[in-house]
């Protein structure tokens, strides 16, 4: 089965954790969550459980799947975990969800490429920012009094990392831990944004698709995405 459907598997086994189980003794772990809508999680294997299901849906998440389409999904991996009859041959359809997928994505891809736009537009027009030729849309929070790094220097930041909804996919703020890196080790927003910024200052920086992870988002960051950070220069460092 791997061979066919390799970008949902792991989801679906899963699933099949949580959602597909026996009934009436389907606790997790030595507790007695059951895993079905409104239980909490009262053990540590539940609750890493619960977030491997969030992580592994991530994944297949922007891809537009309704509800009732999701149900034959998991109806697809309970019938195969618990030696069901299948409602489908695998030997038929198996080969075609590859496919599915990508065109799902595309789709998606595609939508969100048009909402992006519109946002980084609206974006470009608030009092105070600047719009740089490739498109980012900086706004200076903060002004720093240190040097500004060149492309090749490596900084220690603390940032916040949005999509255009709000919705938090990255935050070194949040754990609490700044982040070094050098600045030819990240997207290109970066590489050019974090140029602009001056030790000790903090910008907000709307990032472009072409300029973030383009049409083939990573996990958790649907593609052709525009990224918001805000981004805090804490220090240059010095080999």
């Amino acid at each position: 089965m791997g061979k066919y459907i390799h970008l949902v598997s792991s989801l679906l086994f899963c699933c099949a954790l949580v959602s597909c189980a026996p009934t009436s003794d389907s606790s997790v772990g030595s507790g007695s969550s059951s895993g079905g809508d409104g239980d909490v999680p009262d053990t540590e294997d539940a609750r890493i459980l619960n977030a491997l299901g969030q992580l592994l849906g991530q994944n297949i998440a922007d891809v537009g799947l309704s509800a009732e389409e999701f149900a034959f999904v998991q109806r697809g991996l309970s019938d195969a975990v618990l030696g069901r009859d299948p409602l489908v041959e695998l030997s038929e359809y198996g080969p075609r969800v590859q496919e599915l997928m990508q065109e799902r994505a595309a789709r998606a891809s595609e939508a969100e490429l048009e909402l992006a736009t519109a946002f980084i537009e609206e974006q470009a027009n608030i009092d105070g920012v600047e719009r740089t030729e490739s498109g980012i849309v900086i706004q200076e929070l903060t002004a720093g009094t240190g040097a500004q790094p060149t492309a090749e220097d490596t900084v220690q930041v603390h940032y916040h990392g949005t999509l255009r909804d709000g919705t938090v996919f990255d935050s070194s703020v949040e754990r609490g831990e700044p982040s070094t890196f050098p600045l030819t080790g990240v997207i290109p927003c970066w590489t050019e944004g974090l140029q602009q910024i001056n030790v000790g200052g903090k910008s907000r920086l709307v990032c472009p698709p072409d300029l973030a992870y383009g049409a083939q988002g990573p996990s958790g960051i649907p593609g052709n995405s525009a990224l918001v950070f805000e981004v805090e220069l804490l220090d240059i460092i010095q080999d």
